[in-house]
């Protein structure tokens, strides 16, 4: 298994607003219960869209087929605040998104999409407005976040972005993913493993 070097992501993008999104709204506890992470991203915003679709204001950006495709998810301030449950962005993950731009993101939120190997750059308050005002323009407008230029583009306008350095040379060496780098490196495993006593129960 070869480890994967992320360079950038391309792609459409769906557009959130709102300011502190936190984790009970991306993936509500009730479904929690299950063993594996297996179809969360079913009940992604889940009450959200409930709440959305009962008070007329429109399909939610999640139902709204125009974003059915999108690979970037575009939010606000504190986005993936509240309780620590990896879930969350592995709800996200599980739906198609590969990247998620915003203005900030709750620590714990954004360590759990680096270990997915899902960057969470951050930019101004009105970058990001414009590059959603452009998605709900144009839902198929192409969106590219490089991690390479740390800039965003869409509809011939480019914009700067940010990401903490270790973040960044985690996802551009493919060190942000730990099981692969095990794997790839397994040999050097298989003999570490030789040496220590309470694997091989020589204590």
């Amino acid at each position: 298994m070869a480890i994967e070097r992320i360079r950038g992501v391309r792609g459409t993008a769906l557009p959130l607003r709102g300011d502190d999104i936190d984790t009970d709204r991306i993936i509500p506890a009730r479904f929690l219960k299950s063993v594996t992470f297996e179809g969360l991203q079913d009940h992604l915003f889940e009450d959200d869209r409930k709440q959305h679709e009962s008070s007329n204001a429109g399909a939610h950006p999640l139902d709204n087929p125009a974003y059915a495709a999108a690979r970037i998810m575009l939010v606000n301030a504190n986005f993936g605040c509240g309780s620590s449950r990896e879930h969350a962005p592995q709800a996200i993950h599980r739906l198609g998104i590969r990247a998620v731009l915003g203005e900030s993101f709750s620590e714990i939120f954004f360590g759990n999409s680096v270990a997915l190997g899902m960057p969470c750059p951050t930019a101004t308050a009105d970058v990001v407005q414009a590059v959603m005002l452009i998605v709900e323009t144009d839902p198929l407008a192409e969106v590219v976040v490089s991690l390479e230029s740390m800039r965003v583009s869409a509809a011939g306008r480019e914009f700067s972005i940010v990401l903490p350095p270790s973040a960044r040379e985690a996802f551009l060496d493919g060190s942000w993913d730990a099981t692969g780098l095990l794997l790839e490196n397994y040999e050097e495993v298989r003999e570490t493993a030789g040496k220590l006593p309470y694997v091989t129960s020589g204590w």
